[in-house]
Protein backbone atom coordinates (compact mmCIF):
# COMPACT_ATOMS: atom_id res chain seq x y z
CA UNK A 1 0.00 0.00 0.00
CA UNK A 2 1.42 3.29 -1.02
CA UNK A 3 2.26 5.49 1.88
CA UNK A 4 -0.45 8.81 2.38
CA UNK A 5 0.03 12.06 3.91
CA UNK A 6 -0.73 12.28 7.62
CA UNK A 7 -4.25 13.60 7.90
CA UNK A 8 -5.89 17.00 10.06
CA UNK A 9 -6.94 13.91 12.74
CA UNK A 10 -3.37 13.26 13.30
CA UNK A 11 -2.48 16.53 14.07
CA UNK A 12 -5.81 17.03 16.08
CA UNK A 13 -4.12 15.28 19.24
CA UNK A 14 -2.05 15.81 22.24
CA UNK A 15 1.13 18.18 20.96
CA UNK A 16 2.89 15.27 22.38
CA UNK A 17 1.84 12.61 21.30
CA UNK A 18 2.25 14.13 17.88
CA UNK A 19 5.51 15.07 18.67
CA UNK A 20 6.89 11.04 19.54
CA UNK A 21 4.45 10.07 16.51
CA UNK A 22 5.70 12.04 13.65
CA UNK A 23 9.21 10.11 14.70
CA UNK A 24 9.71 8.03 11.92
CA UNK A 25 7.18 9.25 9.73
CA UNK A 26 8.51 10.60 6.14
CA UNK A 27 9.04 14.47 5.71
CA UNK A 28 8.45 15.69 2.11
CA UNK A 29 9.47 19.06 0.47
CA UNK A 30 8.16 19.42 -3.44
CA UNK A 31 10.58 22.04 -4.99
CA UNK A 32 9.78 22.78 -8.22
CA UNK A 33 9.85 18.68 -9.76
CA UNK A 34 12.08 18.05 -7.37
CA UNK A 35 11.07 16.00 -4.04
CA UNK A 36 13.18 16.38 -1.29
CA UNK A 37 12.65 13.60 1.52
CA UNK A 38 13.91 12.46 5.15
CA UNK A 39 12.96 10.91 7.48
CA UNK A 40 12.40 12.65 10.90
CA UNK A 41 14.48 11.84 13.61
CA UNK A 42 14.18 14.24 16.13
CA UNK A 43 11.23 16.66 17.67
CA UNK A 44 9.96 18.91 19.96
CA UNK A 45 6.31 19.77 21.47
CA UNK A 46 5.30 23.34 22.02
CA UNK A 47 2.08 24.40 24.24
CA UNK A 48 0.45 27.40 24.18
CA UNK A 49 0.33 30.25 27.27
CA UNK A 50 1.41 28.16 29.96
CA UNK A 51 4.65 27.18 28.18
CA UNK A 52 7.23 29.08 29.05
CA UNK A 53 9.80 28.54 26.10
CA UNK A 54 7.07 28.54 23.26
CA UNK A 55 5.94 30.82 20.75
CA UNK A 56 2.14 31.47 22.07
CA UNK A 57 3.76 32.27 25.76
CA UNK A 58 2.76 35.23 25.55
CA UNK A 59 -0.57 34.74 23.46
CA UNK A 60 -2.03 35.41 20.14
CA UNK A 61 -0.20 37.99 18.16
CA UNK A 62 0.11 38.32 14.39
CA UNK A 63 3.70 35.97 13.87
CA UNK A 64 2.49 33.26 16.25
CA UNK A 65 -1.66 33.15 15.65
CA UNK A 66 -1.43 30.06 13.10
CA UNK A 67 -0.16 28.32 16.39
CA UNK A 68 -3.84 28.83 17.60
CA UNK A 69 -5.55 28.05 14.55
CA UNK A 70 -6.65 24.66 13.05
CA UNK A 71 -4.31 21.39 13.11
CA UNK A 72 -2.36 20.15 10.37
CA UNK A 73 -0.95 23.68 9.05
CA UNK A 74 2.79 25.16 8.96
CA UNK A 75 3.97 27.74 11.34
CA UNK A 76 7.01 28.62 10.27
CA UNK A 77 9.06 31.43 12.43
CA UNK A 78 12.58 32.90 12.67
CA UNK A 79 15.32 32.82 15.26
CA UNK A 80 18.75 33.62 15.04
CA UNK A 81 18.74 34.07 11.14
CA UNK A 82 17.13 30.64 10.67
CA UNK A 83 13.82 29.68 9.77
CA UNK A 84 11.81 26.90 11.97
CA UNK A 85 9.56 24.28 10.65
CA UNK A 86 6.91 23.47 12.71
CA UNK A 87 3.63 21.56 12.70
CA UNK A 88 0.58 22.84 14.16
CA UNK A 89 -0.54 20.07 16.56
CA UNK A 90 -3.18 20.29 19.46
CA UNK A 91 -6.19 18.81 20.53
CA UNK A 92 -9.83 21.14 19.70
CA UNK A 93 -9.31 24.39 21.83
CA UNK A 94 -6.03 24.09 22.60
CA UNK A 95 -2.86 25.65 21.42
CA UNK A 96 0.47 23.80 20.29
CA UNK A 97 3.10 23.11 17.45
CA UNK A 98 5.80 20.56 16.90
CA UNK A 99 9.04 21.63 15.83
CA UNK A 100 11.26 19.46 13.61
CA UNK A 101 14.16 19.69 14.96
CA UNK A 102 16.33 16.64 12.63
CA UNK A 103 15.71 14.42 9.49
CA UNK A 104 17.79 11.70 8.03
CA UNK A 105 17.82 13.01 4.60
CA UNK A 106 16.72 10.06 1.58
CA UNK A 107 15.76 11.65 -1.72
CA UNK A 108 16.93 14.76 -3.25
CA UNK A 109 20.24 14.16 -1.27
CA UNK A 110 22.50 16.06 -4.06
CA UNK A 111 20.13 19.41 -3.55
CA UNK A 112 20.32 19.08 0.22
CA UNK A 113 24.04 19.37 -0.19
CA UNK A 114 23.94 22.36 -2.76
CA UNK A 115 21.88 24.28 -0.10
CA UNK A 116 24.40 23.57 2.87
CA UNK A 117 27.67 23.01 1.52
CA UNK A 118 29.02 20.87 3.79
CA UNK A 119 31.27 17.90 3.98
CA UNK A 120 29.46 15.45 5.80
CA UNK A 121 26.24 14.27 5.25
CA UNK A 122 25.26 14.25 8.66
CA UNK A 123 25.40 18.15 8.71
CA UNK A 124 22.60 18.84 6.12
CA UNK A 125 19.80 17.89 8.21
CA UNK A 126 20.84 17.48 11.90
CA UNK A 127 19.33 20.40 13.40
CA UNK A 128 16.55 22.74 13.18
CA UNK A 129 18.20 25.74 11.12
CA UNK A 130 19.93 23.62 8.96
CA UNK A 131 17.10 21.26 8.22
CA UNK A 132 14.98 24.39 6.87
CA UNK A 133 18.12 25.50 4.88
CA UNK A 134 18.38 22.16 2.73
CA UNK A 135 14.90 21.84 2.44
CA UNK A 136 14.72 25.93 1.62
CA UNK A 137 11.89 26.29 3.85
CA UNK A 138 11.04 30.15 4.43
CA UNK A 139 8.49 32.14 5.49
CA UNK A 140 6.26 32.01 2.62
CA UNK A 141 5.32 28.64 3.55
CA UNK A 142 3.63 29.96 6.98
CA UNK A 143 -0.02 28.81 7.58
CA UNK A 144 -0.03 26.19 4.59
CA UNK A 145 -1.93 22.66 5.13
CA UNK A 146 0.56 19.97 5.37
CA UNK A 147 -2.41 17.08 5.07
CA UNK A 148 -2.16 16.07 0.88
CA UNK A 149 0.44 14.50 -0.82
CA UNK A 150 -0.15 17.80 -3.39
CA UNK A 151 1.09 20.45 -0.87
CA UNK A 152 4.59 22.12 -0.62
CA UNK A 153 5.60 20.20 2.62
CA UNK A 154 3.81 17.20 4.22
CA UNK A 155 4.72 14.33 5.68
CA UNK A 156 3.57 9.99 4.89
CA UNK A 157 2.70 7.54 7.43
CA UNK A 158 5.82 5.45 7.84
CA UNK A 159 5.72 2.03 10.29
CA UNK A 160 9.40 1.44 11.26
CA UNK A 161 10.66 -0.50 14.59
CA UNK A 162 13.06 2.19 16.24
CA UNK A 163 14.05 3.11 20.05
CA UNK A 164 12.62 6.37 20.85
CA UNK A 165 14.61 8.96 23.49
CA UNK A 166 13.37 11.60 25.09
CA UNK A 167 14.79 15.05 26.80
CA UNK A 168 14.00 18.39 27.62
CA UNK A 169 14.11 20.83 24.75
CA UNK A 170 17.24 22.56 23.56
CA UNK A 171 18.72 25.70 23.84
CA UNK A 172 15.82 26.66 25.97
CA UNK A 173 16.15 28.81 29.28
CA UNK A 174 12.80 27.94 30.98
CA UNK A 175 11.29 24.69 30.39
CA UNK A 176 8.11 22.62 31.25
CA UNK A 177 8.95 19.39 33.70
CA UNK A 178 8.02 17.50 31.59
CA UNK A 179 11.02 16.32 28.96
CA UNK A 180 9.52 17.24 25.34
CA UNK A 181 12.10 16.57 23.15
CA UNK A 182 11.51 13.26 21.35
CA UNK A 183 14.48 11.39 18.85
CA UNK A 184 15.41 8.31 17.04
CA UNK A 185 17.82 6.40 19.83
CA UNK A 186 21.47 5.93 17.90
CA UNK A 187 20.28 8.00 14.56
CA UNK A 188 23.37 9.76 13.43
CA UNK A 189 21.37 12.62 12.10
CA UNK A 190 19.51 13.62 15.95
CA UNK A 191 21.22 17.53 16.22
CA UNK A 192 24.03 17.42 19.03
Amino acid sequence: MTPRALTKRFYARDTTEVARDLLGKTLIRRLGGESLEGLIVETEAYYGVDDPASRAHRGRKRYNAVMFEEPGRLFIYNVHRYWMLNFVAHEPGKVGAVLIRAMEPTEGVERMRASRLVNEDTDLTSGPGKLTIALNVDRSLNGLPVTDETHPVHVLDNHLNFEVGRSNRIGVTKDLSEKLRFYMKGNKFVSR
